[in-house]
């Protein structure tokens, strides 16, 4: 990168964050900055942001290295605003994706509404070209097929194709020759395989994959194209799912594996920080303004291939992650019942809650912590914002009259309904797997994350909590920190007893020399990529499968007996199948040093407000202006530029030398 500035930017659906870090006299400076997203062009946000950082000129030069994580494919999938999509599937095979896994959206339900297909049928194609489970050919794929398949797809006009043939994952010639037929004829699609999308078996998750990154190929294309048109020669990479980066230019192609793009990178700066603080164990903590993204790292960041996007499995490599719609912005509403409800709907970046003036009307979570007093009315918000308490009062009035309760005894609902949200997310990927959460410090950003850390750690019964530096702009600054990466798998469905070790060998170096050859098309040096191997066994006549770092075939059994054992309390005197190989090639770059934060002498002011609860005044400090090491007891408020901490009482804050804010729970 040759010193050149690092850019950070976080594209939310309520807010777009950037951190950017510079290089002077060999020290790194850090600036953030945060703008209001603009979700129907949201490169206009970001252009935005670089001209009030003063930015413009360096990337009209093209001298800023940028990392963008982004919710464009997410939001085309919630949305339904992918590019319209025909699946080619086997003869017999065309309605794998209406049919899926046939699993009950509600176990107890003796009806339930129902769903559209992801394709509808008239979009879904049958052709010749079948294989069987060893690889060989039941019936071959004719010319004749591939003609009529092309005629078929120039009359329904698709700006997508996703070709899914069965077990193309041994032999991808038959997906190859449809792909090849369809550049011949010069059809303007995108055309996704699923050999190269998921190389892997059960043909449902396999042709999801494949649709998902076919239908989002050309939304994801157009995005980057307009932006890199934007940023000139900048280099840009973009988040990908698992934590890592990649090309913009190679985004495209790889659109399913941005789904998670911006709270993956959340992680790694919680790992980042962690590295600097010597700590493993945090259940991260992401607040926002529309949804909250919470997951556990004990040690690193755990990456699973069973995520789930709306109602559709995501099969390809995604950080562990569970996301609630529970936000700052998430909307209070009362349900037919007289129930007091938050989210999932959010007011987003427009309206936006109430009490920011931009046209909202409803209750949001941001109202209630507003008229509560735990977000002060001075707080400075990007775009200039200035929060309105009489607004927030009004939207919470109407919602107060139904519930036949004060504004104030509402808002603190609202805030107890939205905790327990969040909470019961937080318990997911902790209790319910195992671990305890009071062995964990809790990790908490984004902008509304703060308001709610101490309520939350309570629940959980933890003892400490962090909210780190910039927090409210944490996801910028893990991109910067993030490597690049590429994953790459393939199924063999073979018995360990049978398969010898050299074997194995052979197929982990094909795999990581295709992963080495992506990677190196971006101008990466070899010399800097680190190639890491696991596989996916189970024992045999199971289903599902646990991924164990792979050395050699008697290690792995070994590795794996004592997993399915710490996983499911017991382990089994059967044989053992290897399922399928992964490869993770990473190119490791020096990750940005972290500046220690001096106290700034002129942000040391200390005011007084009133919190709806407590009998007397509460201090609001800037958080700027602590001085490392000095106790805060709450109730009091720690403000910043785009984020604000409520400590609660019985808690206890401090600052560190890089900034963080350090709770403690107090004994009571």
């Amino acid at each position: 990168m040759n010193n050149l500035p690092l850019l950070g930017i976080d594209a939310g659906g309520t807010f777009t964050d950037f951190v950017l870090i510079q290089f002077v006299d060999g020290r790194s400076q850090i600036s953030i900055h945060k703008v209001l997203s603009t979700p129907s062009e949201p490169e206009q946000a970001i252009l935005t942001g670089i001209a009030e950082m003063g930015l413009g000129e360096l990337a009209v030069s093209g001298a800023l290295y940028i990392v963008h994580g982004s919710t464009v494919a997410t939001n085309a999938i919630l949305e339904g605003k992918g590019a319209k999509t025909a699946f080619v599937a086997n003869y017999g095979f065309a309605d794998t994706l209406t049919l899926g896994r046939q699993t009950r959206p509600t176990l107890y339900a003796l009806e339930f509404p129902a769903q559209n297909p992801p394709v509808p049928p008239e979009l879904c194609l049958e052709t010749g070209g079948r294989l069987a489970a060893d690889g060989s050919i039941i019936t071959p794929l004719r010319d004749s097929e591939l003609d009529h398949l092309i005629e078929q797809l120039r009359s329904l006009e698709p700006e997508a194709v996703a070709i899914s043939l069965l077990f193309s994952f041994l032999d991808d010639e038959f997906e190859q020759r449809i792909a090849a037929a369809i550049r011949q004829a010069e059809l303007p699609v995108f055309v996704s395989c699923s050999s190269s999308v998921l190389p892997e078996y059960k043909e449902y998750e396999r042709g999801i994959a494949t649709w998902l990154n076919a239908t989002l190929g050309p939304v994801v294309r157009n995005y980057t194209n307009r932006l890199q048109q934007k940023l000139n020669k900048c280099k840009l990479q973009i988040m990908q799912s698992s934590g890592e980066t990649l090309a913009a230019a190679s985004a495209s192609e790889s659109a399913v594996k941005l789904l998670l793009s911006g709270p993956a990178a959340g992680l790694n700066a919680i790992q980042f920080l962690g590295k600097k603080l010597g700590e493993k164990k945090y259940i991260s903590f992401d607040m926002g303004g529309t949804s909250t993204d919470v997951a556990l790292l004990d040690g690193k960041i755990t990456v699973t291939n069973e995520g789930h996007i709306a109602s559709y499995p995501v099969a390809v490599p995604m950080v562990d992650m569970q996301t609630i719609g529970a936000g700052g912005g998430s909307i209070a509403s009362v349900d037919s019942g007289g129930m007091l409800r938050v989210g999932p709907q959010s007011a987003g970046a427009v309206p936006g809650p109430a009490c920011y003036a931009k046209g909202g009307t409803q209750a949001t979570v941001t109202d209630a912590n507003l008229v509560l007093g735990r977000l002060h009315r001075n707080t400075a918000l990007a775009g200039s914002l200035q929060l309105k308490s009489s607004l927030a009062r009004g939207a919470i009035q109407a919602v107060a009259e139904r519930v036949g309760l004060s504004v104030e005894e509402t808002a603190l609902g609202i805030i107890s309904v939205a905790n327990e949200h969040m909470a019961a997310a937080i318990r997911m990927i902790s209790a319910n797997r195992g671990f305890d959460p009071s062995e964990f410090t809790l990790a908490s950003f984004g902008g509304a994350g703060g308001l709610h850390v101490c309520a939350m750690a309570d629940r959980m019964q933890m003892q400490k909590a962090i909210v780190p530096v910039h927090c409210g702009v944490l996801s910028a600054l893990g991109m910067i920190a993030a490597n690049s990466g590429r994953q790459v798998s393939k199924t063999v469905n073979i018995g360990l007893a049978d398969a010898a070790d050299d074997l194995i060998a052979e197929q982990f170096s094909k795999l990581a020399d295709s992963a080495r050859q992506q990677m190196l098309s971006e101008g990466l040096a070899g010399s800097a990529l680190q190639i890491e191997l696991s596989a996916d066994l189970r024992y045999r006549g199971q289903s599902y499968t646990l991924n164990i770092p792979w050395v050699n075939g008697q290690q792995a059994v070994a590795e794996f007996h004592n997993a399915h054992k710490k996983k499911y309390g017991h382990q089994l005197a059967v044989a053992t199948e290897l399922v399928n190989l992964r490869v993770n090639a990473t190119a490791i770059r020096e990750a940005p040093e972290l500046p220690a934060q001096l106290p700034s002498p002129d942000c040391n002011n200390i005011v007084a407000t009133r919190v709806y609860g407590h009998a007397g005044n509460v201090m609001v400090f800037d958080r700027q202006g602590l001085e490392p090491g000095i106790s805060i007891a709450g109730p009091a408020i720690i403000t910043e530029y785009a984020a604000t901490t409520y400590v609660a009482q019985n808690w206890a804050a401090s600052r560190d030398e890089f900034g963080n804010i350090l709770l403690v729970k107090s004994a009571v």
